[in-house]
């Protein structure tokens, strides 16, 4: 089927359920940024292959909202598709909520997956389209009726990560998390994000493309500890380090039956921008939940002595491979065909020379000419560039290396360039240093800063 034909066969389902708008977030059950082939249901039903994004599917419209990054990309993706583009942040475009409101009958039923919805986004829905007497309905994945080849979840094998790249055993960790959620008066801690429980449990996999996670949910208790994954990922290693605290291993899926359980007495604390819209309505009414800042988070965030010493080890490795990718790019470009996607797979070769390479940290953004003011641009075999040895080359990569992830962005000149070239990465250079050593308040964001950048890189005219 085409994206067309998905969109009627949607629609269909949503006539059978009596459901007047459907929405197809970018995410997974775990709210992650980067998904796997499973989870790509936005891509699947709108054919828009971005990473970020939001599909929604009425009776007689259906709309994708996206930012600024895609804006070009998904213009050409969406073409003749019958879904609009809906340019996030611009005048006069609605946001979703707006949508909703404007097209959903009084009484009428919104509906979503609530596994791949967030806690917060979820209940924001119900609160904002309560005034029109609008349900939610969150209990069908209705593109999984849709899509007929749909990809399985992923069966890589887990592997723990050595205490030697660590610096903390999971018992050390654990017994942290519990004494936090003694301060928060907390007896449940529901955990969902994927790179929170992959640096709790110590554990690593290849679940997500670029993310060397296991599709897994937690929930840990003052003595108890249940992961929920498929259990035939775990080696032999895993599962004596779980049984050192005891872990009982669950079906993936099952956390959903078992905080149905949570007996009314219980402290849940979750984080309502992290656990998913399915999992929060399925705690029972009447148990108290602490809805804060996982506190993993923060321990993840702050790293010891080991984890620094590791991190700069793999940003030297990893400069390493830059540098020799630099070298040789200089010095072949003009004397053998180099394309946008060969030099991304020359550069992967490099790092993949370095000790404890895992794989490339994200997909890696190489533009050359006008390719490189196109934000995530990602060359296709029918858009890649040959090199030349003149104008501007940007590459944006990293690496996942057993110590540590680097991201590293690069604008090789790889020949003459314009005035007009040269104004303009002069310009952006000293705004970018200028920033890096500006003094600001606390409190303060981004965006506040622009004009600091506008100023520093002055006119280009």
């Amino acid at each position: 089927m085409n994206v067309k034909d998905r969109v009627l066969k949607l629609r269909e389902l949503m006539e059978e359920k009596n459901i007047d708008a459907y929405i197809i977030p970018s995410s997974d059950s775990h709210q992650s940024e980067y998904v796997g082939d499973y989870f790509k249901s936005r891509e699947f039903i709108s054919g828009f292959t971005g990473s970020a994004g939001t599909v929604v599917v009425a009776k007689d419209k259906a709309g994708l909202w996206t930012d600024g990054r895609y804006f070009i990309q998904a213009e050409t993706q969406l073409e003749g598709s019958t879904v609009d583009l809906y340019r996030m942040g611009q005048e006069g475009v609605p946001s979703i909520e707006e949508f909703l409101l404007n097209t959903i009958k009084e009484g009428g039923t919104l509906g979503f997956d609530g596994r791949v919805v967030s806690a917060k986004e979820g209940s924001a829905y119900a609160e904002r389209l309560a005034a029109k007497g609008i349900k939610i309905e969150y209990q069908y994945d209705l593109i999984d009726a849709v899509w007929e080849d749909r990809p399985a979840l992923s069966d890589s094998k887990a592997f723990l990560l050595d205490v030697k790249y660590t610096g903390e055993t999971f018992s050390s960790k654990l017994a942290r998390l519990r004494d936090k959620m003694k301060e928060k008066n907390a007896t449940y801690h529901v955990i969902t994000t994927l790179d929170d429980i992959a640096w709790l449990f110590n554990i690593r996999g290849g679940d997500v493309t670029f993310n060397p996670v296991v599709l897994s949910y937690a929930v840990v208790t003052l003595n108890e500890v249940h992961l929920f994954l498929d259990e035939n990922k775990l080696n032999d290693e895993i599962r004596a380090e779980l049984a050192k605290e005891n872990v009982q291993i669950k079906s993936y899926n099952d956390v959903y039956d078992f905080v149905k359980q949570v007996g009314k007495d219980e402290k849940v604390l979750i984080d309502g921008t992290k656990i998913n819209y399915a999992i929060l309505n399925n705690i029972p009414a009447g148990v108290k939940k602490i809805d804060q800042f996982n506190p993993v988070m923060f321990f993840k965030a702050q790293k010891n002595e080991i984890e620094i010493k590791n991190i700069r080890n793999s940003h030297i490795k990893d400069g390493v491979a830059v540098t020799k990718f630099m070298y040789w790019l200089k010095n072949n470009v003009g004397k053998m065909e180099i394309t946008e996607i060969s030099a991304t797979q020359k550069l992967e070769d490099f790092r993949r020379e370095q000790e404890g390479f895992i794989e490339p940290s994200f997909d890696t953004i190489a533009g050359y000419k006008e390719h490189a003011a196109m934000m995530h641009y990602s060359a296709t075999p029918e858009s890649d560039y040959k090199l030349e040895p003149e104008h501007l080359f940007l590459v944006d990569s990293g690496g996942q290396y057993y110590d540590g992830t680097t991201d590293i962005t690069r604008t090789y000149a790889l020949g003459p360039i314009s005035d007009e070239l040269r104004l303009h990465f002069t310009s952006v250079l000293r705004g970018m240093i200028g920033l890096s050593r500006a003094k600001f308040l606390h409190g303060c964001r981004g965006y506040n800063l622009d004009i600091l950048l506008e100023e520093l890189c002055g006119k280009w005219e």
